[in-house]
C-alpha cells in the first residue's frame, strides 16, 4: 500500500474525490445530485434530446439516466414529451425551474473552479489543464 501512496494515480484519485465531494456539497444545497447538473447543462445546450442521447452525451448507462430523469421530473426540473413524429420516442425538455437551476449550476462550477486553482498561477493552470488532458487521452 505504501508504494501506491506516492503514485500519480493515487494523487489523481484523491484530487478527483475531493473535487467530487465539494461539487456534491454545493449541488446538494440546491437539491441536485452529482451528475444531474450535466443533464441540465446538456439540455440547455440542446433541448429535446432523447434519454439515450442524454446518456451518451453524459457518458453514463441507460438505467443511470433513467433514474436521474425520474428524480429530476419529480423535482420539476425536466419534463418528457412524446416525439411528434414517433410515439415510441420521448424527448426531454427543461422546465422554467430547470432553466433557472442551470444559472445556479454555472455559479457553483465557477466557484468550484476558482477554489480548485486558487493557488496556481495562470501559467500553472494552463500547464495543469494540458497535462490532465494528456493523461485523459492516454487512459482512453
Amino acid at each position: 500500500m505504501e508504494a501506491l501512496e506516492g503514485t500519480v494515480g493515487h494523487v489523481l484519485v484523491g484530487v478527483g474525490r475531493a473535487h467530487r465531494n465539494r461539487a456534491a456539497e454545493a449541488l446538494a444545497r440546491i437539491g441536485l445530485y452529482v451528475g444531474q447538473e450535466w443533464i441540465l447543462l446538456r439540455l440547455r445546450a440542446q433541448e429535446g434530446m432523447t434519454p439515450s442521447e442524454l446518456a451518451e452525451s453524459c457518458a453514463v448507462e441507460g438505467p443511470t439516466i433513467s433514474k436521474a430523469l425520474r428524480r429530476m421530473e419529480r423535482a420539476g426540473l425536466v419534463e418528457r414529451h412524446e416525439d411528434p413524429t414517433d410515439a415510441r420516442v420521448s424527448r426531454v425538455y427543461l422546465t422554467d425551474k430547470g432553466t433557472a437551476r442551470c444559472r445556479v449550476v454555472d455559479e457553483i462550477w465557477s466557484d468550484l473552479e476558482q477554489r480548485t486553482v486558487a493557488n496556481l498561477s495562470a501559467e500553472e493552470r494552463i500547464l495543469l489543464r494540458r497535462l490532465l488532458l494528456q493523461v485523459q487521452r492516454d487512459l482512453e
